[in-house]
């Protein structure tokens, strides 16, 4: 299933049937109880949580009315999440999203019968939280962001900003579950196109200013950032770095884009994350978590920041105007 092309017709048309799986925990409670895993923070997540609340209501639950959610927020710090989902399964909640990859491994480890939404950048498939896509066939299901296999585009659009360009940089979580995939994929890609790569790892803010330190000391042609959920969390800080030393960055989601950042290729995180909130509001109604489909992006969207491109004295090609889904002026 592809959560870009769900209607909302669908969706009201699934909600109409009679239960098929009833919730165990609905004995015990009168309200159901989403437990609400991130492993980003709540500050910088406003947007994302709004979109999943919407979601929700879109399948027929309104927090504080008929459903109730508790949120726990690991803020980037990925060693919290175990304690996090262990309390949340102790509450006990009747079902569990789990917001990013570091969340979802956490919350598979804490339960193999309470159902699971996850929403993750990595193939679930090769993480072991589902059998397949379209029968995931455990208790887990949800969407999937495929960040890992853009490296190629990620690359295509620096070099149109920077055609000479023979060296790139990439900073990278190397405690991230997305981190072995997205290296493969920008590491074959960078081969392909003839680029020098070089390995940035930060997993802390002080990693980070390190990184960005030694980019300022020994600098690349252009910059990619990877997708991990930490590096979200400190979009800020890593746009302002790598304004300040005028590179050429492109970035996973459009939350860097819309925070200064020149250029970002990626899913939309804000659309996976109301079609979690309908995959949960489906399973509080009775659906099974083993046969939803594991729901995949059919559109990346490519986000142009003009005025950053202004502030680093390039010349943003028509053909690339032309290609954007957004251009913010």
């Amino acid at each position: 299933m592809q959560f870009d092309q769900l209607k909302r017709r669908e969706v009201i048309a699934l909600l109409g049937g009679a239960a098929a799986w009833p919730v165990a925990a609905r004995a015990q409670q009168a309200m159901p109880t989403i437990g609400f895993l991130s492993t980003l923070s709540q500050a910088q997540t406003v947007h994302l949580v709004a979109s999943f609340r919407r979601g929700v209501r879109e399948a027929g639950f309104v927090e504080g009315q008929n459903v109730s959610i508790e949120y726990r927020f690991a803020d980037g710090q990925y060693d919290r999440l175990p304690a996090m989902a262990a309390d949340l399964i102790r509450l006990p909640v009747t079902l569990l999203v789990a917001a990013a990859p570091p969340a979802a491994l956490a919350a598979r480890t804490a339960t193999t019968t309470v159902p699971i939404v996850f929403v993750v950048g990595l193939d679930p498939i090769a993480a072991g939280l589902v059998a397949s896509f379209n029968r995931p066939g455990g208790n887990a299901t949800g969407l999937t962001l495929v960040t890992g296999p853009l490296g190629q585009k990620r690359i295509e659009f620096l070099r149109v900003l920077v055609p000479k360009a023979s060296s790139i940089a990439m900073l990278m979580n190397p405690i991230s579950p997305d981190a072995a995939p997205e290296l493969r994929d920008v590491q074959a890609a960078a081969q392909v196109n003839g680029l020098e790569l070089r390995i940035l790892t930060a997993s802390t803010p002080i990693e980070v200013d390190a990184a960005f330190k030694s980019l300022a000391a020994g600098p690349a042609d252009a910059l990619l950032v990877g997708s991990d959920p930490f590096f979200v969390i400190r979009r800020n800080e890593i746009v302002g770095a790598a304004t300040r030393l005028k590179l050429t960055a492109i970035y996973p989601f459009r939350e860097f884009a819309e925070a200064g950042g020149l250029l970002s290729y990626g899913a939309n995180i804000a659309n996976a994350y109301r079609e979690a909130g309908i995959y949960a509001g489906r399973i509080l109604r009775g659906t099974k978590p083993a046969e939803l489909p594991v729901a995949q992006p059919t559109t990346f969207e490519l986000v142009l920041n003009l005025k950053a491109a202004k502030s680093l004295g390039l010349e943003v090609p028509p053909t690339l105007l032309a290609r954007a889904d957004e251009v913010i002026e």
